[in-house]
């Protein structure tokens, strides 16, 4: 949990926006993941800035906070079980 603070309070410090290897560390998933869920969807908003791909900050962090489970049998937020 600590690492998970001082790697926020760091990226918080330089730019916002994260490119899609960054933003797939401070999530902890692999950047092919990511990749993965910007073409099927699910995954946290990104925004496009010519053609390069970026994740805000706090758009990764809503997305985290709307995944956050209490126990392995909590429905999806699509409704289904996971």
């Amino acid at each position: 949990m600590e690492d998970e603070i001082i790697r926020a309070a760091n990226a918080k410090k330089g730019s916002p926006f994260l490119d899609t290897e960054q933003a797939a560390l401070y999530v902890g998933l692999s950047r092919r993941t990511l990749e993965k869920m910007r073409t099927i969807g699910g995954g946290p908003r990104f925004r496009k800035h010519g053609r390069y791909v970026r994740y805000h900050i706090d758009d990764l962090d809503g997305w985290s906070a709307e995944h956050g489970r209490v126990s392995t049998s909590d429905l999806e937020p699509t409704g289904g079980a996971r």
